[in-house]
């Protein structure tokens, strides 16, 4: 159901008979699956996002299924992609990191896949920082010790560790999502930090294993939030993937801006 409202709701956008479409029906059929999300209270855009992406996944991956075995009980040759729990979400959104973790004892390095569809990144500063300076204190090394340590299947008992992360497969579409709400001085804040995003060439090859391919990124959208923990406004960025215009939706008003007014403080995720 929510699959079917989210097809409409885009062939409404993509029509191009009306100057914005509201997406009131989807939204009734999201809060029916999430209720949660039903009332109209500030919620995240990123949980929001995992939600829309993971129920389209089981949708989509429900219906490759079935095609799968109506061409099975034709006599076809079945495809084993359903069994492996893809769709066309995971061939567009997910990708694989791997958890290098070292035994600081013994040296043994055991590798720890983890798929992902969004990636979240620190703010490593309060006022100025690049996704770049981001993605370097994501990808740093970290020490594991005390209650964080490992059970060390070689050495026998719980070791000292560093952990290491690297893209193993990038996906055709990475998100991005800035850590904006952080704890500060036991106190949870939103972070206004200016963070500075590449439009063209962001690569990713620094962070990711030699057999990693298709490292390079453009800029296709972003969410912008203005506002605090409890109140705010969500707005968003698109480039138009013919015209390659950027345009800003902001609720019922739907402009053509400059490239430059793409670079907002407000950006909360990014989409590359």
């Amino acid at each position: 159901e929510l699959a079917t409202a989210f097809g409409c709701l885009v062939s409404d956008m993509w029509l191009g008979e009306f100057d914005y479409v509201s997406p009131e029906a989807f939204h009734s059929t999201f809060g029916k699956r999430y209720p949660a999300f039903s009332r109209r209270t500030q919620h995240d855009a990123q949980e929001f996002l995992i939600c829309v992406l993971d129920d389209l996944h089981e949708a989509f991956k429900e219906v490759r299924a079935q095609l799968c075995q109506g061409r099975h009980s034709c006599g076809a040759g079945a495809s084993t992609g359903s069994s492996s729990g893809t769709s066309i979400i995971t061939e567009l959104f997910e990708g694989q990191l791997s958890y290098g973790i070292r035994c600081l004892k013994c040296q043994a390095l055991i590798d720890r896949p983890e798929s992902f569809t969004v990636l979240s990144l620190p703010i490593p500063s309060t006022r100025v920082c690049s996704l770049q300076d981001c993605l370097e204190c994501f990808f740093q090394p970290d020490t594991l010790t005390w209650n964080n340590q490992i059970h060390c299947y070689w050495c026998g008992g719980n070791q000292d560790a560093t952990v290491k992360a690297s893209i193993t497969k990038a996906p055709q579409i990475i998100i991005f999502h800035l850590k904006r709400f952080a704890w500060q001085d036991k106190h949870r804040r939103k972070l206004s930090t200016t963070v500075c995003y590449p439009f063209s060439d962001l690569d990713l090859s620094p962070y990711a294993t030699v057999s990693c391919n298709n490292t390079e990124y453009s800029l296709c959208a972003v969410v912008n939030h203005a506002g605090d923990l409890d109140y705010g406004h969500y707005t968003a960025f698109c480039k138009h993937s013919v015209t390659q215009h950027w345009y800003s939706f902001d609720d019922a008003q739907v402009t053509q801006i400059p490239d430059s007014a793409v670079q907002a403080d407000t950006a909360y995720l990014l989409f590359y």
